[in-house]
């Protein structure tokens, strides 16, 4: 007697929320302060995106794993740098 096995591969639907409007930055700032506020910015949204996905401890969120999530939602991968801010934001 055969037995036929069923598999099923279940995903999960992350929705993307629409971008807000944006502000210009103020003039006038070093070119550091720009870089380090940009790198926060999207650490926070690797760290939401991650918190919506099931990710809620910082061991969980290796650098694979926060540099899928930023193609899922369609951003640049991050550096090492800013994937430890995700985790640090995390835990």
């Amino acid at each position: 007697m055969a037995v036929a096995t069923v598999t099923t591969i279940t995903t999960k639907t992350i929705r993307i929320q629409p971008t807000p409007e944006r502000k210009p930055l103020p003039a006038g700032q070093p070119r550091e302060w720009y870089e380090t506020h940009n790198r926060r910015l999207k650490a926070m949204r690797l760290a939401i995106a991650l918190l919506d996905s099931g990710v809620y401890h910082p061991e969980n969120a290796g650098n694979r794993r926060i540099r899928s999530t930023a193609a899922r939602i369609g951003i640049h991968p991050p550096s090492d740098t800013t994937c430890r801010m995700v985790r640090a934001l995390i835990g």
